[in-house]
């Protein structure tokens, strides 16, 4: 867009045009990618911490009815050793939910770019 506002050819105001409304929707589309991404995300996020919380209270009910301290002690290992599991599978997967999210929102972007470019080589 800055080549063709300083063009020493002129200004093709209609191709302007074009290029910034095509620029507007891959930009709301994008968004839109963004959006739907961020609420699965949020969503699946929520139902983790449910199920955690879930874990916990059945760790407490572990702790409080161990017979002796080597059983609550033995209770509340291995609550920390499956949550620290669970901890690190939620992290590989919010990453890989991330990195999708991010294709995502930047293929509306790159289809418009590359099919922008793609026409003003047929003009050139």
């Amino acid at each position: 867009m800055a080549q063709g506002l300083t063009s020493a050819k002129g200004q093709d105001f209609k191709e302007m045009s074009l290029m910034s409304s095509e620029k507007a929707e891959a930009l709301s589309a994008s968004a839109g990618a963004v959006t739907a991404s961020a609420g699965a995300i949020g969503q699946r996020l929520g139902r983790a911490a449910m199920d955690e919380g879930a874990h916990a209270l059945r760790a407490a009910a572990a702790v409080t009815q161990a017979r002796t301290p080597a059983q609550a002690a033995e209770a509340q290992f291995s609550y920390a050793m499956g949550w620290w599991s669970r901890a690190a599978a939620q992290a590989m997967t919010l990453n890989g939910e991330l990195m999708k999210a991010q294709v995502e929102a930047m293929a509306p972007i790159h289809k418009t770019a590359t099919a922008n470019a793609k026409r003003l080589r047929k003009k050139s």
